[in-house]
């Protein structure tokens, strides 16, 4: 006799179905644990393919940083120079200007100016009269009082500022609209 048969029949329908059951579950159970070791692979997977593509953008924008940096640094190394070239020229200009005004100050220079014909029919050059220790022939000139030359000598020296200044902001905003 078997121990199969001692069982009874009702109780036998239930060992079977409980076994059945067990066996279900058991499967189930160890599906389970393979899908989650596979899908636990898959997702490792991704975190390291994401991880590694947030470095490579981190670094690519780290260069891209550094490049601009350096574009800026470059820039500001081209500007600081062309700041120096137009601040030395301003100041040859106020050095040159500020000789002019002591020398007219001093009288060891005089400005002049041509004045305007009195004969307006006559064109030539050549004076009529001769004028006893003067060799060139030219327009008549008369010579400018002092504080008036000063004056002139200060608006031109305001004017070449200007200029210089001007040359300056130029060369800025070309330098600083042009790509390189």
């Amino acid at each position: 006799m078997r121990l199969f048969e001692l069982i009874p029949a009702q109780y036998r329908i239930a060992i079977v179905g409980a076994l059945l059951i067990g066996l279900a579950l058991g499967s189930a159970a160890l599906t389970w644990t393979v899908q989650d070791w596979r899908y636990g692979q898959q997702l490792e997977r991704q975190a390291r393919l994401q991880a590694d593509t947030l470095n490579e953008l981190s670094q690519v924008a780290a260069a891209l940083q550094r490049h601009e940096q350096d574009k800026r640094f470059a820039l500001e190394q081209r500007l600081q120079s062309k700041d120096e070239t137009h601040h030395k020229e301003l100041t040859d200009e106020q050095t040159k200007q500020a000789r002019l005004r002591d020398r007219l100050a001093t009288t060891d220079l005089r400005l002049s100016v041509v004045l305007a014909a009195t004969d307006a029919t006559s064109s030539c050059s050549v004076p009529t009269t001769t004028a006893t220790g003067r060799v060139v022939h030219g327009p008549t000139r008369a010579q400018l009082d002092p504080a008036h030359a000063q004056r002139i000598i200060g608006i031109t020296d305001t004017g070449d500022q200007g200029l210089i200044a001007l040359r300056a902001c130029q060369a800025y905003a070309k330098e600083v609209s042009t790509p390189k």
